[in-house]
């Protein structure tokens, strides 16, 4: 049966369409559509990553609004906020509550388990919650739904008498002593009760004064028990064996537990009993399970399926509009579909789905505000270069990397099995969830920009290796050139190579022998000599000293600049005038171009991108690109005036 239902997954229900296939004795009548509030605590980098599994799959199967209340720390918080702001999935709202301003009412317990801290905060929830909310699912990151989440919400009206917790017992054998010698667990109510999925009745909770209940309880057991084991739980059980009326026992099947220690098998003859998989193991997808396959298979459905999918409207549902989606459908009506360059037109408006810090970051800038860090964007064919630029940046670096859903767990495999990307906290990643037919550049690029924490930022590209030691060099410049007091930007000449294996300059002296050689060229000599010209690669040979160049047309040198420079012009995706329209505007904002003696990058070979091959076999590509190279000039003489009149000439010239 295990199989067959297997396969009905696959076909019906998890490849990409929302047309659930169910027999007409188990079609479900469709629920009010009232809001179903859901409570998570989430902390931290990893934590903020794996609940999107878990709200991928309640957003999959429901029909009814949603109301999620995270409980979060700055990061999570950070994190959760700009992916669930660009995912705009309607009918949908989140609400934020600051986990460091909680940590006073649970920090006094001692407890052991993993989660720390915020393993204790399920406690204090009718504290935290608005005091108008009577209800809510509360939660774990590690859990997985297989079917509407309203089915759970319905088990509220079950509840009698003075239950006011709905749980799920314990199938593991945890809470009755026996897992080992001299294990003593906290006092339960026989196997205890799970707390990965709780419903509570807050308004009744907060009528039997909770908050003192379960404080009276911790401090009592706390004497003899020294600690927690299992953080909120061993407490939630506590009270429980002193008061069981509290408690309306779930159906074992909305907490299907797969620690290697359960009994879950219990819990369903058929897969088609499932309703909610809970991961309750360090060990997470490696547990000992005899179905554990079946259960990894619909995780990582979950875990790489297509979130932009989930933007569905509610049939029947009336929901309140959010304010930036109104404006997006607004802007996108008045754009004329039978326009040749529609598409490039769309996708400046398009809302990628973004994730930041999508793995662990920790870096605190420098005292000294000479600080820079690295900006770059990369797609899946790249991602071999980040090793690379690791060894020849020790600094900072924020990348915003253009992925699917799937190949954003590639890539962290591939991350948690590098050596070097893992021994460095400084490297910020963040995912834009691929969306449209365009690669969007500059977009990737501002969203690596406004991630950089340090007072300058050196903007670069992927597929160039920097010099050893560019990183201490740009600092000491930053002094050597007043970049605080006055407008730079400062220029990493750049080379290219055509060999994949290359002994790396580690000198200037070096760097020009291998010119000499012909191992080395000015980047893109021999089809964009424009691109470059101007910082004057005849006399770097001989520079000693910072000298100035001035701006022409076409010129897009690699550059340091302060953070608070000019973001790219998002019209430009693809192949094409993206880096062109930067340097313009840095130009137009009376930027100073210096260019640094001693300092270098160099662009290694790689296959064409598929948008440069758009470009070059495709002629109304090239016609839009004109265009909107027009449209920005148009806006840069509105913006700048008579100052801007040198760019249509320029141009008019080149």
């Amino acid at each position: 049966m295990l199989l067959g239902f297997i396969l009905q997954i696959d076909v019906t229900r998890y490849v990409g369409t929302f047309v659930v296939v169910v027999p007409a004795s188990q079609t479900p009548h469709p629920p009010e559509l009232h809001t179903i509030h859901v409570a998570i605590v989430c902390a931290g980098y990893n934590a903020s990553r794996d609940v999107v599994t878990l709200v991928k799959s309640v957003l999959f199967h429901r029909r009814n609004p949603l109301h999620f209340h995270f409980i979060t720390d700055s990061i999570a918080q950070q994190i959760l906020s700009s992916l669930f702001h660009t995912w705009m999935v309607p009918a949908v709202r989140v609400d934020f509550y600051d986990a460091d301003e909680l940590k006073s009412e649970v920090s006094w317990i001692p407890n052991k388990h993993y989660s720390g801290i915020y393993g204790l905060m399920k406690l204090v929830l009718t504290k935290t919650l608005p005091s108008d909310l009577q209800r809510v699912i509360v939660l774990d990151t590690d859990i997985t739904f297989a079917t509407d989440i309203a089915e759970l919400w319905a088990v509220f009206h079950k509840f009698k008498g003075q239950q006011v917790l709905g749980l799920v017992e314990n199938q593991s054998d945890w809470y009755l002593g026996n897992l080992w010698k001299n294990h003593r667990p906290w006092p339960a109510l026989g196997r205890g009760f799970n707390t990965g999925v709780i419903l509570l009745l807050l308004d009744r909770l907060r009528k039997l004064r909770w908050e003192q209940m379960w404080r009276l309880t911790a401090e009592r057991e706390l004497m003899s028990m020294l600690s927690t084991s299992l953080a909120d739980q061993d407490i939630f059980n506590a009270v429980i064996k002193q008061n069981p009326f509290l408690v309306h026992q779930l159906p074992c099947f909305w907490n299907v537990q797969l620690s290697d220690h359960t009994r879950s098998e219990k819990c369903y003859k058929d897969v088609s009993d499932l309703k909610v998989i809970h991961w309750n193991s360090p060990k997470k997808l490696r547990v000992k399970n005899k179905h554990v396959e079946f259960f990894r298979n619909l995780y990582l459905t979950f875990l790489e399926y297509d979130g932009n999918l989930l933007r569905r409207e509610l049939f029947g549902c009336p929901s309140e509009a959010d304010h930036n989606s109104e404006n997006l459908q607004k802007t996108l009506s008045e754009l004329d579909e039978d326009d040749p360059c529609y598409e490039f037109r769309r996708e400046r408006f398009t809302v990628h789905r973004t994730h930041l810090y999508f793995l662990h970051y920790e870096y605190e800038p420098s005292s000294d505000n000479t600080d820079v860090t690295l900006v770059a964007q990369l797609s899946m064919d790249r991602l071999q270069m980040l090793e690379a630029i690791c060894k020849h940046w020790e600094g900072p670096i924020s990348l915003a990397l253009y992925l699917s859903d799937a190949e954003a767990q590639q890539f962290l495999r591939y991350a948690q099995g590098s050596e070097v990307l893992m021994s460095r906290g400084n490297v910020g990643y963040h995912i834009v969830y691929k969306e449209g037919q365009f690669y969007p550049v500059n977009l990737l690029r501002n969203v690596a920009m406004r991630q950089v924490n340090t007072p300058y930022m050196f903007l670069s590209d992927i597929d160039f290796l920097p010099m050893y030691g560019l990183y201490e060099y740009l600092r000491k410049s930053v002094v050597q050139l007043d970049m605080a007091n006055t407008k730079k930007a400062l220029v990493v000449p750049a080379f290219e190579t055509l060999r994949y294996r290359l002994s790396y300059p580690k000198s200037k002296a070096e760097l020009l022998s291998q010119l000499d050689m012909g191992t080395l060229f000015t980047f893109r000599y021999h089809v964009w000599t424009k691109g470059h010209a101007p910082t004057n690669f005849a006399k770097w040979r001989t520079a000693t000293t910072p000298y100035r160049v001035q701006w022409e047309a076409d010129f897009e040198p690699y550059v340091m600049v302060r953070r608070d420079s000019p973001e790219y012009d998002r019209r430009f995706v693809g192949f094409g005038w993206n880096k062109v329209a930067h340097i313009m505007e840095l130009d137009a904002q009376e930027y100073e171009f210096v260019v640094l003696p001693n300092a270098y990058m160099i662009h290694m070979p790689h296959a064409p991108s598929f948008d440069i091959t758009k470009f070059r076999s495709n002629k109304q590509y090239r016609v839009c690109l004109k265009t909107l190279k027009e449209e920005f000039q148009q806006n840069m003489s509105r913006r700048y005036g008579f100052a801007a009149l040198k760019y249509m000439t320029a141009e008019n010239n080149s």
